[in-house]
């Protein structure tokens, strides 16, 4: 079965349609970026090593990756909008039972060792369920926006991403002095408020049947397999640096726990905020084809993990972290319009699937490998990074693609 879109006579629904998805969208960039910028303070309070709360995020990472494909053919068959729905539920149930494994551990009731295995269950269970919301809303996104400006769509999404991201640490910041738990739990409310959003008012897509059967999307399948290679390697990159840069910032800086959540949560607002401008003004308004946002995008991530390997204080770091955000805001749209355009209108959803699995197999690598590397010396992630992305910066010039994909 495929989704029909939302008829062109039908402005208004259209709109709303941006309106209640850009909400979503904002709603899970907080979440995330709160969660990342207590999760190191967080781990180290409990007695957890830098090295056990990045398995934590891979595991996670691994569950995402395998359920999000299925989500995404399930929203082929079954409807976008349930699958939206289903998704931002366990998001906000599985949030409550994360921040509650912490809260016990701090109270004595978890031993270290209990904990972490608490919190890699609780963690896992939670993205198999919350990964049905990405795939799902970037094919509504798909079905309500035409070849042309598909990219926009794709962009405006993220841009609401990162809106939240801006938001997020801003509002986690002032929890955090209170508690580190505050914040997790106010990730919760926000997803559960976005799912209430969803659910009065997101215009439900009608679904026709499909009556020829096709082969299920791979991932080595020809007309994505370049992009897939670059969203996989262009997270895993990505998630080495993001994951120890918690770390980074509290030992360079000598901060404590909460100074470590507030400082590098004003960081991520930094990343995020740059990452809208490059949304904003290179993604919507040059309207660039896919593979040349990447092009110009992989080396301006090259350029920020070099300058945060070379860091040794606060300016830096947050210049470091601006870079970072202006590459990935202007990449992650190109990665996924570009797959988008790829294949047919009634692929999206099981396109956005697998183009929503690629973060987070990047994930099961970058903060596990991330963290080990940070172990050994505090500099080594971010070589590692720049030199994962030199030769991913030379794939995305020699690739060659169909003129209607690039």
């Amino acid at each position: 079965m495929t989704l029909a879109p939302v008829p062109a006579q039908e402005p208004d629904a259209t709109r709303r349609a941006f309106l209640v998805l850009f909400a979503c969208m904002i709603a899970l960039g907080m979440g995330q970026t709160v969660v990342f910028a207590v999760l190191p303070p967080l781990g180290r309070e409990i007695g957890l090593a830098e090295i056990q709360v990045g398995a934590i995020v891979s595991a996670s990472s691994i569950a995402f990756f395998l359920a999000s494909p299925m989500w995404g053919r399930l929203s082929d068959r079954r409807g976008r909008k349930v699958v939206i729905l289903i998704g931002l539920i366990g998001y906000t149930v599985g949030t409550v039972l994360f921040a509650s494994g912490f809260y016990a551990a701090m109270l004595g009731l978890l031993a270290p060792t209990a904990a972490f295995i608490v919190l890699t269950l609780t963690r896992m269970a939670q993205a198999m369920v919350m990964s049905a919301t990405p795939p799902a809303a970037s094919a509504y996104v798909a079905d309500i926006t035409s070849s042309r400006n598909r990219t926009r769509g794709m962009g405006g999404m993220g841009a609401a991403n990162n809106l939240g991201a801006i938001i997020g640490p801003a509002i986690g910041g002032l929890l955090a002095a209170i508690s580190l738990l505050l914040p997790i739990y106010f990730a919760a409310v926000m997803t559960l408020i976005a799912a209430i959003l969803v659910w009065h008012w997101l215009p439900d897509l009608p679904v026709q049947v499909q009556t020829v059967r096709r082969e299920r999307l791979k991932f080595l399948d020809r007309r994505i397999l370049p992009f897939v290679v670059v969203g996989v390697l262009m997270f895993a990159g990505f998630a080495i640096a993001q994951q120890t840069l918690a770390f980074r910032f509290q030992d360079l800086l000598g901060l404590t726990g909460r100074e470590t959540a507030r400082f590098f949560g004003f960081a991520m607002m930094t990343a995020a905020s740059m990452s809208l401008l490059a949304q904003g003004l290179i993604v919507q308004r040059l309207e660039l084809a896919p593979l040349t946002l990447l092009r110009i995008a992989v080396p301006v991530l090259i350029t920020a993990f070099i300058l945060l390997t070379l860091a040794e204080s606060r300016l830096p770091l947050f210049i470091g972290m601006g870079l970072m955000g202006l590459g990935m805001g202007m990449a992650a749209p190109g990665f996924m319009a570009g797959a988008s355009l790829a294949v047919s209108q009634e692929e999206q959803g099981a396109v956005a699937g697998v183009t929503g699995a690629c973060p987070p197999l990047g994930f099961t690598i970058g903060p596990l490998l991330g963290t080990a590397l940070y172990q050994v010396d505090p500099h080594l992630p971010y070589l590692v990074t720049t030199a994962l992305y030199i030769p991913l910066a030379i794939f995305t010039w020699r690739v060659r693609l169909p003129a209607r994909e690039i």
